[in-house]
């Protein structure tokens, strides 16, 4: 498993078979919470909500359904800076997903004003 860098993150936004997982709080993934580290809040365009504490527990068939999976997929995670989304891509793998961290998470992606983000 090797981590993902910004520039693959914006190349593998628009990707078939990769599906993004911001793996915060809900009001972090709304852009509601927001670190005073960031000089934004919201989330990586298109990336799906999955708290960490709701994927522990949790088997591969009840996160392919949540997370809408399709067959062969890789799983990039990320959090605010890139230890949640590193245990999260330790489950999914365990559970025999193609999963890769992307380290810099929002604390990177939030500080580039060129890059997009949603929130609500």
């Amino acid at each position: 498993m090797t981590d993902v860098t910004l520039d693959e993150l914006r190349e593998l936004l628009n990707a078939d078979r990769v599906v993004i997982v911001d793996v915060r709080s809900p009001a972090e993934h709304a852009g509601l919470a927001v670190a005073p580290c960031d000089p934004r809040g919201g989330r990586i365009p298109g990336s799906i909500g999955l708290p960490l504490d709701e994927l522990f527990g949790l088997d591969a068939p009840a996160i392919a359904e949540r997370l809408g999976l399709p067959d062969e997929v890789t799983i990039v995670a990320y959090c605010h800076s890139g230890q949640r989304s590193a245990t999260a891509v330790q489950l999914f793998a365990g559970l025999g997903y193609d999963a890769r961290n992307y380290a810099g998470s929002w604390h990177e992606w939030s500080r580039d004003p060129g890059l997009p983000a949603e929130t609500g």
